[in-house]
Order: structure tokens, then C-alpha cells, then sequence
């Protein structure tokens, strides 16, 4: 372990690699169903279905183990939320131009996710990616760790924890933050979910806040751990809330889980299954912008993820470069294309990696972990979903509350810093997504430097980043 990880020189310990590992794995596991769910329109149970929750684990898996071996950085990866969801959109729009199956139209779009994942790798053995990144202004680096600090929270407090309720016949979910928090009064809440979604989104709070402050107790008294602990905490209370208030079963999905992988039905859909000839069909313009779309979100995403995370960390240099990038990049490339011949979505680093970093992940045996999880997932998925969404909203939270220190590092007397920073705080929650956050702050950075006479400070690659988010945002159709 020593000679892989390098554990002493990074001050950190097996054990607390493990947990934080675990810590990452369990605020982010939720993606193991809901990427099936999101990428076959939630058609659960199918053969596609099935084939494209192996293709996550395996994935999301291989990309964590490569973080962990070639770059030695406690990241995880996994297919990107938003990304899975315009991929879905992409595989209908395919269906209503060519007349193909879903199926054949989803195998016809694995095709785009290789391109992509083949472009990365180009991109990052010649240490391209690794220049974008060194092009993103430090001012603007700064601001990415509080930005996704503040996402992290709208997620921990919004779309984590959906749940739905007979007051509007379980069609569309409600919030804790929009919807329990925003209400005038508790009756008005009441009288919208009724009495058992009302009681489920009581027990929902309770269960979150007890997760928080039993987090930030342990924290404080310097326990390892802590995240993961306060996690299972949470796990504990919910459960037993389901058991005496609910009057339901937290476990009863266990009883007809199955622990056999699908393996045959992911042979059947996915495993290698790329359509070229309905790939054909698609139209070269549209396949080509189709491309650069993905591979822009992407590239951001996970810059973003690794910059702002790093920051947390301590492992920026002064100039605000993080060590081994390029690495980091690369295993983000390889697990894209792993997804692409298995059967999913882009794979990017994920944000919820903070959870681990902050419980104490400084090397690649924190992503290994992780990476062993998604393994394993293909066998004990059913345990995994056991675990409550508000549990994970306590981690997420509490992190993202602790990745706003950096703020403090932003020059506030200088606008040209400060607003860009601003419009990426706004925009990263709001939005959802880390690269259109980073790409109005560059925009935003590049014209306040103009309007003031400093053109000259901003660099070429600066520039031409800033003309390529202009395009993204209001040209591409």
C-alpha cells in the first residue's frame, strides 16, 4: 500500500483512506439506479435496464481504479448527473429523426461517447486538457471549490431528497428547501402532500439535520470518520422512523432482491454494442456538434470537480495547479470510453469526492475503494439502496458548507476577480452544472478585463475558451 499510495508522505492512513472511501461511496451510490433509470426512461427490469446498471458499476468501477493507480488522487468517478439525462435526450431526438428502436437508436449514441472518450485521451497524452485548465484565470480557479461548495448544498437541500405524495397524485416531487421550508405555514405543506407525505417529509428533516449535527459533533471532537458516521447515524434514525411512524419496512426490498448480475442481458444491449449503421443516419453536423457539446460539459465538469475539490485539500500549488492533472484527466477519459463499450453515458469526476476528501482522502487507495464498491455493486446493489437520500443530503450539506473557505482567497477589491466569481456562485447551483458555472465566469472575466483596458492580461487560450462558451450558449442549436 505504502508503495502505490505514498500514505506517510501524504499523512494519511489506511483506515482513514478506507472510510473515505466508504464516506464517497455512500453519497454517491445513489447513481447506480438512477443512471439506468434516467438512460432507458425508466424502464426497470428490462434488458437495457439491466445492461446499463452493470455498465455504471463496471464504469464507474474501472474509471476510480485508474484515478487510483495513475494519478494517485482521491477522486471517484461515475456517469455524470446532467450529462445522462442530455444523453437520454439525444437517444429520443435519434428515434424521431431515423424511425430506429430506442435500443438501436441508444447503440447508435454509444457511438458519440467513444469519439469522445478516444478525444480525451488524445487530449490528455498531449497535456491539451492540462493547458485549458492552467488557462482558467486563479481568480476564477478560487471561486470553483465555493461554487460547487454551494451546489453540493443546493443538492444536499433540493433533488437529493425527492418524495413524492398523494396531495398531488404522486406525479411530481416535493423538496425540503422549495417545499416544506418555502411553505407559509406547516398546514399549508400538510394540506398540499397529505397526512403520510407529510409525516414522510418530517421524518426526512429530522433525519437530515440529527446526520448534520452529528457530523460537525464528531468533527469537532476529532473523530475519523466522521462523515461516514454521521451518514449511518442518519441511516439508523430513518430507519427506525420508517418502522414506528411510517409503519413501513426499511428492508422490505431485500427480501425479492436479487444478488445475480445481469450479465447476459447487458450481452444482449450493451456489452460492445455500437451501431454503426444507424450511427450513419444521423447526419455528420448533427454527430459532429453532438460531439463538441459533450466534450465541452464534460471537460468543465471535471475540471471544475478537481480543481475545486484539490482546493479543499490542499493539494494546489501556489500558482493554483494541482499536481498530476494530467493523469487525473486521463483516468477521466478512460472511464468514458469503458462506459461508451459497456453500455452508459459519460463518466466524469464526480463532486460528492469531497465527502472524501474531507473525511480524511489525500491518495489514490481513497478512489480504490470506491472503485471496488461499484464493483461489488453489481452484487450487492439491493444493500446499497437501503441507504436513505437524506443521509447522503447530511454529507453533502456539511461538505459543501466546509468548501466555501476558500472564498476568503478571493480578492473582493478587485471586480474584475470578484463578479466572475460571483456568476459562478449563482450559477453552479442554479443551473446544475459546474461547466456552464466556469464558462459564464470566463466570459464574464474576459469582457470585465477588456471594458477596463487589460486586455492584454488575458491569454490567447483565455479568449478562445470564452468564444467557445459564447457559441455553446447562443449559437449551437
Amino acid at each position: 500500500m505504502e508503495k502505490f499510495f505514498k500514505l506517510k508522505q501524504n499523512g494519511t492512513t489506511v483506515r482513514t483512506e478506507i472510510l473515505a472511501g466508504l464516506s464517497t461511496f455512500m453519497t454517491m451510490a445513489y447513481i447506480i439506479a438512477l443512471n439506468p433509470n434516467l438512460l432507458t426512461n425508466f424502464d426497470t427490469g428490462s434488458a437495457l435496464w439491466n445492461g446499463v446498471f452493470l455498465a455504471t458499476c463496471i464504469a464507474s468501477g474501472v474509471g476510480c481504479i485508474v484515478m487510483a493507480f495513475l494519478a494517485n488522487k482521491p477522486f471517484a468517478m461515475a456517469p455524470g448527473m446532467g450529462l445522462n439525462s442530455f444523453f437520454a435526450l439525444v437517444v429520443s431526438n435519434i428515434v424521431g429523426m431515423t424511425g430506429m428502436t430506442y435500443l438501436e437508436s441508444f447503440q447508435s449514441a454509444l457511438i458519440i461517447i467513444l469519439v469522445e472518450g478516444i478525444v480525451f485521451i488524445i487530449l490528455s497524452i498531449f497535456n491539451i486538457r492540462e493547458k485549458i485548465v492552467e488557462a482558467i484565470p486563479l481568480g476564477v480557479r478560487l471561486g470553483i471549490g465555493p461554487a460547487i461548495g454551494l451546489m453540493l448544498m443546493n443538492i444536499g437541500l433540493g433533488s437529493n431528497v425527492g418524495i413524492y405524495a398523494e396531495g398531488n397524485g404522486f406525479t411530481t416531487p416535493f423538496y425540503v428547501m422549495r417545499d416544506f421550508f418555502g411553505a407559509l405555514t406547516p398546514s399549508v405543506i400538510k394540506t398540499n402532500m397529505g397526512d403520510a407525505g407529510y409525516t414522510q417529509m418530517v421524518l426526512t428533516v429530522i433525519t437530515m439535520f440529527i446526520g448534520l449535527f452529528v457530523i460537525v459533533a464528531l468533527d469537532h471532537k476529532k473523530v475519523k470518520g466522521s462523515v461516514l458516521l454521521g451518514m449511518l447515524a442518519a441511516s439508523v434514525v430513518y430507519w427506525i422512523g420508517s418502522f414506528t411512524v411510517l409503519g413501513t419496512n426499511p428492508f422490505a426490498s431485500l427480501a425479492g432482491a436479487s444478488f445475480v448480475p445481469p450479465f447476459a442481458d447487458m450481452a444482449q444491449t450493451t456489452l460492445f454494442k455500437l451501431n454503426f449503421a444507424g450511427f450513419a443516419q444521423i447526419g455528420w453536423f448533427t454527430v459532429i456538434t453532438l460531439i463538441v457539446t459533450f466534450c465541452v460539459i464534460d471537460m468543465f465538469d471535471t475540471i471544475g470537480t478537481l480543481v475545486g475539490t484539490a482546493s479543499r485539500a490542499g493539494m494546489l500549488d501556489e500558482e493554483g495547479n494541482m499536481p498530476n492533472m494530467r493523469e487525473a484527466l486521463l483516468a477521466d477519459a478512460v472511464g468514458t470510453t469503458v462506459g461508451s463499450l459497456t453500455g452508459t453515458s459519460t463518466v466524469t469526476t464526480f463532486v460528492e469526492s469531497a465527502a472524501g476528501v474531507e473525511a480524511g482522502g489525500r491518495t489514490g487507495l481513497t478512489a480504490l475503494t470506491v472503485g471496488v464498491m461499484f464493483l461489488l455493486s453489481m452484487f450487492i446493489a439491493p444493500i446499497a439502496a437501503i441507504i436513505p437520500a437524506a443521509a447522503t443530503s447530511s454529507a453533502l450539506i456539511y461538505v459543501g458548507i466546509l468548501m466555501l473557505g476558500n472564498l476568503k482567497k478571493i480578492d473582493f477589491g478587485d471586480m474584475t476577480q470578484l463578479l466572475p466569481v460571483c456568476i459562478m456562485l449563482l450559477a453552479m447551483p442554479v443551473s446544475g452544472s459546474i461547466g456552464h458555472g466556469i464558462g459564464l465566469a470566463l466570459i464574464t472575466y474576459t469582457i470585465m478585463k477588456v471594458v477596463t483596458g487589460k486586455a492584454k492580461e488575458v491569454s490567447a487560450l483565455t479568449y478562445i475558451l470564452s468564444l467557445i462558451f459564447l457559441i455553446k450558449f447562443f449559437l449551437v442549436a
